[in-house]
């Protein structure tokens, strides 16, 4: 059997910070919230997640935020979508040959903290859209616990078994989600972690490239 491969977005992908998905955050918590407050970040996690830990450190209370979550997901979305159409966004980065690197995984899906709609439209901008199937993965606006959306991949997948699916992320939550999610986690060194911040993984690599060798590694 071959392995699921789930891609994260962030520093794994899109090796550039979006200005936009900030905007589109902080205008998506005003009109939902009526107010913007930030952090504390933790990188790789959950929108939802993030989006939560910032709107408590800002004194509301967990009732008043999920009574409103779904919506600043929609609202968000939406927002990040009309500003991403007129945004310039040639700076934008991916690691090098990642469209030839990944018609090399069979198996592949994305699994991030970006809600869906916003995950997808940066593969659009990216040119690499059409290597992630719709209905497949899973997005930071299903589920608040990371851990919880390999679950809702491998079941997309058609209830691939959890030994058999791996990860490529670049964060240590990235490594830790998919361990405690029973798979296993390639770590990507090209974001903002390096090589001993992502030991735990069960392979690090320096470029994209190394991918087809490193999943014929854990076989």
């Amino acid at each position: 059997m071959s392995l699921l491969v789930l891609f994260d977005v962030d520093g794994t992908l899109l090796l550039t910070h979006d200005e936009v998905y900030v905007e589109a955050n902080r205008d998506a918590l005003v009109a939902v919230w009526g107010s913007a407050p930030e952090g504390p970040d933790v990188p790789g996690d959950t929108a939802l997640a993030h989006t939560r830990r910032a709107l408590r450190r800002a004194g509301f209370g967990d009732d008043e935020i999920d009574a409103r979550l779904d919506r600043w997901c929609t609202v968000f979305s939406e927002r990040y979508i009309d500003l991403l159409r007129d945004a310039n966004t040639s700076h934008w980065r991916t690691p090098d040959d990642a469209a030839d690197t990944l018609t090399q995984v069979d198996r592949r899906a994305l699994l991030t903290g970006n809600p869906e709609a916003v995950a997808r439209a940066r593969m659009q901008r990216l040119g690499l859209d059409s290597l992630f199937p719709v209905h497949r993965g899973a997005f930071g606006c299903e589920r608040e616990d990371r851990v919880e959306l390999f679950e809702l991949a491998r079941e997309r997948a058609g209830g691939w078994p959890a030994a058999r699916t791996v990860a490529v992320g670049d964060t240590p939550l990235d490594i830790s989600s998919a361990h405690r999610a029973g798979a296993r986690c390639v770590a990507l060194a090209t974001g903002a972690y390096g090589r001993e911040e992502l030991k735990h993984a069960d392979v690090v690599i320096g470029t994209l490239r190394e991918l087809p060798s490193a999943l014929a590694a854990l076989g």
